[in-house]
């Protein structure tokens, strides 16, 4: 369970709602006072603190946190509109793990997040991936289509694998691009499309959990009725 802080109700519940799509299960709370009263009965694994809070700021919740022999070992991530050095360098030595500064890409958030669980040792990668009759093993690297094998190329599997690990998020081309090619790679954008179309082609009929969100790029989402 990851906990978000944020009093703005809106970018709470985007928090959440992206955590949630990526496979980690999230609440979302308004302040501290909210937060200390969730704490007593359970340990989260990751807390996301924003620092301009109503009442106690940031700042103030997460030293109480590290005092606290209960809540002292959560991995807190503080987030703040406050992007200069000085307030990440104090965020940092106020035992904060990582320090976000707003606004940042709910990619970003979701790769900071799970960064900080790997490193605190709690994280466990999904190694199995479904969505509807799609299934894709990682350790195995085979792609399961109703039960049956499809050969995939190697760029096709980790566009497919990026996809389904952030299932309901939209990855831009350029995302796509620059996570499975390299940001130095010498090629188009229209690489990651024409991988796109024979990846659906080799799915089959199933190929169209793959979307195309117009003008923006590509999700898995569930699959799609026709």
């Amino acid at each position: 369970m990851i906990y978000c802080v944020e009093d703005d109700p809106n970018i709470r519940e985007l928090l959440v709602y992206t955590l949630e799509s990526t496979g980690l299960k999230a609440k979302g709370f308004s302040d501290g006072q909210e937060l200390f009263k969730a704490l007593e009965g359970e340990s989260p694994k990751l807390v996301l603190l924003d620092i301009m809070l109503p009442g106690d700021d940031g700042l103030a919740i997460l030293k109480k946190m590290k005092k606290a022999s209960k809540t002292k070992k959560i991995p807190v991530i503080m987030v703040s509109a406050k992007g200069s050095e000085f307030d990440k360098v104090v965020g940092l030595d106020a035992g904060a793990d990582d320090y976000i500064s707003k606004p940042f890409g709910m990619m970003e958030l979701v790769s900071r997040v799970k960064a900080v669980l790997r490193r605190s040792n709690n994280y466990e990668e999904n190694t199995e991936l479904v969505v509807g009759k799609v299934s894709l093993n990682i350790p195995k690297h085979q792609v399961l289509v109703d039960g049956q094998p499809v050969s995939l190329t190697l760029k096709e599997f980790d566009v497919l694998e990026k996809l389904m690990h952030n299932q309901g998020i939209v990855l831009t081309r350029e995302q796509l691009l620059g996570e499975i090619w390299g940001y130095d790679f010498d090629g188009e954008t229209r690489t990651v499309d024409v991988h796109i179309r024979t990846l659906r082609q080799k799915l089959g009929d199933k190929g169209n959990i793959v979307e195309t969100i117009r003008g923006v790029g590509y999700r898995v989402g569930g699959e799609n009725e026709e």
